[in-house]
């Protein structure tokens, strides 16, 4: 959608009707929330509407259309009956809804893995269940040719040609709204499976490998409270802009129901493992660019506390904080304009549980909130609904999943263009 179409959309009268309402639920004045970019709902009608995680391609590379999950409750976890449709937006027409099929392969997290593949104009892919085994389809959207790879998929290649996934099965038993349900972890009373781990999956053949296990990482190096009856899994993957490697958390179980973590880094066949962060504490990051990784994690350079932090990609590879007090320590990164930009986001904050998206540049150490959204108590735990601000393909536009209209989670779209 090109600025002139943003902007029509979205008439003088209906944007200080949306702030009056917006000054309503959050409490902030309407001359606050004029300060920030528009912003627009674009999903609505019967079901609620999410996209689920922020390191995903959910706009297509022309930017007309918009992935999008749908589903007819919340509030709940999912059960092997529940199937959710996915679908698009499509911005040049009145935001109109395209189912594009369905899956039983789903949490409230991170969806189906969702996502256009990289490299190609018309293609997606999601996961699903078929029987007793998870599966990924690969759709034609503007053709309608569908074809199904007997695995499942969790990060893409940037060619589109190869992935790499993990054992939902056993991420649902280790980390409830992570995984899917359906399917009982084949190795449920083992702490660390040499059966199951990272697979590597080729998506022109199916043909699904595996190539790091549980046992492995499991014995490699100094594993911080490492317990008998410690848990070991895998998830949160993804591949750098170059393609040659890719991230991924080795987590294993704490007594109460937490988890500690490692970052790990390896070749897309599973060789040449490094461990970035090996520390125990870890959550969100973003690849800069091929040889660095913007990473959340705890008790580097002095902060006791959780930061931002620039890492090299190599063991222990520490270089530097970033933003501290002023970038967000417990967000979702994406970079942009060249990486001079940092896009992020918050976690509920205040008595109104504020959820805010930012910009943050690098150079001056300065941050624009685009926005504050309010998030009902009863979005909580594995149902709750972080923004997971999403990108469009020519970074004019950030999309976002919030509650805040009392709709129920729905998608929302802001515009960043005179951002800066």
């Amino acid at each position: 959608m090109d600025q002139s179409s943003f902007r029509s959309s979205l008439s003088r009268r209906h944007f200080l009707a949306t702030l009056a309402a917006a000054s309503v639920r959050t409490g902030i004045s309407a001359e606050d929330t004029a300060k920030f970019p528009p912003a627009r709902q674009i999903t609505k009608g019967l079901g609620f509407h999410w996209f689920a995680y922020y390191d995903k391609l959910q706009f297509s590379p022309d930017n007309r259309f918009v992935l999008s999950h749908k589903v007819d409750f919340e509030h709940r976890s999912p059960t092997a009956d529940d199937v959710i449709e996915v679908g698009m937006i499509d911005l040049h027409d009145q935001d109109k809804w395209i189912p594009l099929g369905t899956s039983r392969a789903w949490c409230w997290q991170q969806g189906c893995m969702l996502q256009w593949v990289p490299g190609s104009n018309f293609e997606v892919i999601w996961n699903d269940r078929e029987q007793d085994r998870f599966v990924s389809h690969i759709l034609n959207v503007k053709t309608g040719e569908k074809r199904t790879i007997p695995s499942p998929v969790y990060a893409l290649s940037p060619d589109g040609k190869e992935a790499v996934s993990c054992d939902f099965a056993r991420v649902a038993d280790c980390r409830p709204g992570y995984g899917y349900a359906g399917i009982r972890d084949r190795f449920f009373d083992y702490m660390a499976p040499a059966g199951s781990g990272i697979t590597h999956v080729n998506l022109s053949t199916g043909r699904e490998k595996l190539i790091i296990t549980h046992e492995q990482l499991a014995k490699l190096g100094e594993i911080p409270q490492n317990l008998p009856d410690s848990k070991h899994h895998t998830y949160h993957l993804l591949c750098s802009p170059d393609g040659k490697r890719f991230i991924f958390l080795h987590r294993w179980t704490q007594p109460g129901g937490g988890q500690l973590s490692r970052m790990f880094t390896a070749a897309l066949d599973g060789s040449d493992l490094r461990i970035v962060i090996p520390n125990g504490f870890v959550s969100h990051f973003i690849w800069r660019d091929s040889t660095h990784i913007l990473s959340q994690s705890k008790g580097w350079l002095g902060n006791p506390g959780w930061g931002d932090f620039l890492f090299e990609d190599k063991d222990a590879g520490i270089l530097e904080e970033v933003g501290r007090g002023v970038l967000d320590a417990g967000g979702h990164f994406t970079y942009l304009r060249n990486n001079a930009w940092i896009l992020n986001d918050t976690y509920p904050k205040g008595d109104q549980r504020l959820q805010t998206p930012h910009l943050y540049e690098v150079k001056t150490n300065r941050r624009i909130d685009l926005g504050h959204f309010t998030l009902h108590p009863a979005y909580k735990g594995e149902w709750r609904v972080d923004t997971h601000p999403r990108l469009s393909r020519d970074e004019r536009m950030v999309c976002i999943d919030s509650p805040h209209a009392g709709q129920g989670r729905q998608l929302h779209l802001i515009d960043i263009s005179n951002v800066g």
